[in-house]
C-alpha cells in the first residue's frame, strides 16, 4: 500500500439498495483490511434488514439521532459520538428517529465488496 491522500468528493454520493445514501471514502483492493463510508439516513427512514458476509462493521455517529437494531438485541438509542459494533455475518438495520439526516461513517473489515451485502428477509 502506498501513502496517499483520499479527498472527499461530495458528488460521488449515491442511493444505496438498504436504503441510505452512501460515500465511498475509501475502498480498494490496495487496501483490503478496511473500508471506509459515509453514510446517510434521511428522516423517517428505515434501512433493510441486511448482514454482511464474512464482514464486521462499525458505525460512528456523526450527526443526527436514531435506533440501530442488531441481531437478537433490543433496539438501542444513538446519537453522536456513539459507535456501534456489528459481528459478521449478524443482521442489522438503523432507522433515522430525529428530525434532520443522521450521519454515520461505516467501517468494514475485510473492506466492503457488494457480493457480501444479503438482504436479511427473515
Amino acid at each position: 500500500m502506498k501513502s496517499k491522500i483520499q479527498h472527499y468528493q461530495a458528488g460521488q454520493e449515491y442511493f444505496f439498495i438498504e436504503g441510505c445514501f452512501i460515500n465511498e471514502l475509501s475502498n480498494n483492493v490496495e487496501d483490503p483490511e478496511l473500508s471506509v463510508a459515509r453514510a446517510r439516513v434521511e428522516p423517517g427512514v428505515t434501512t433493510q434488514w441486511h448482514y454482511l458476509v464474512n464482514t464486521t462493521e462499525r458505525y460512528v455517529i456523526l450527526e443526527g439521532s436514531g435506533v440501530v437494531e442488531i441481531g437478537n438485541l433490543l433496539p438501542q438509542e444513538v446519537n453522536i459520538g456513539d459507535v456501534v459494533i456489528i459481528p459478521r455475518n449478524t443482521r442489522q438495520r438503523i432507522s433515522n428517529t430525529g428530525a434532520k439526516d443522521l450521519v454515520f461513517l461505516a467501517l468494514c473489515t475485510p473492506r466492503f465488496k457488494a457480493e457480501n451485502y444479503k438482504a436479511d428477509l427473515t
